[in-house]
């Protein structure tokens, strides 16, 4: 059922090999698990998660650059988007940052077994290496100025209606619109 709708909703957007969409249920599977001790996600109907949750997040990595780039997750959460990011882009290493201790334990557990995910379980702006990219979602952008400009000299946001501020330090590409509605947007942007 997962994969389906999976695949149904990134038709025309990404094709997922068997193995991609065998991870990102695996994910999903462990979410719904450790959703109902711990509150990962208020999204609980499957529909909406895949779309919302996976959807988004691969269509991001469909419109990241080209390459093997040092990615950070910024506030990866129940990790996303650098999870999907992850499965879908294993030419990338991808650091999941979480704050969050228990959320931290489940994106390790979520991430055993893949060579290109790692997670760091403190605040971003606690982090002091440098990546080629900072990617985000559900954060807001008051919580991202202490950090992103300090990790990465290029960044992707999942956001809603609202432009990033001149405060987060970066010069935006125009908005790439989500395909699914909803005033989403993908947002690229360089350090200014």
């Amino acid at each position: 059922m997962f994969r389906d709708l999976l695949r149904e909703r990134l038709s025309g957007i990404a094709e997922l090999t068997d193995t991609q969409a065998a991870a990102l249920e695996a994910h999903y599977d462990l979410l719904v698990h450790w959703n109902r001790k711990l509150n990962l996600t208020a999204i609980r109907d499957l529909p909406e998660a895949v779309e919302r949750h996976y959807g988004e997040s691969i269509f991001l990595a469909a419109h990241l650059p080209a390459g093997a780039l040092r990615i950070a997750d910024v506030g990866s959460g129940a990790g996303f988007p650098g999870f999907p990011v992850a499965i879908c882009r294993p030419d990338c290493a991808v650091t999941l940052i979480e704050s969050h201790q228990r959320k931290a334990v489940f994106l390790k557990e979520a991430a055993r077994g893949l060579a290109n995910v790692r997670v760091l379980a403190r605040r971003a702006e606690q982090v002091e290496e440098a990546f080629d990219l900072a990617v985000s979602r559900a954060v807001s952008y008051r919580d991202l100025i202490p950090s992103l400009r300090a990790l990465a000299p290029t960044a992707a946001l999942l956001t809603g209606a609202d432009a990033p501020p001149p405060g987060l330090g970066f010069t935006w590409e125009a908005p790439i619109a989500l395909p699914w509605g909803g005033q989403r947007h993908v947002r690229l942007g360089r350090r200014s």
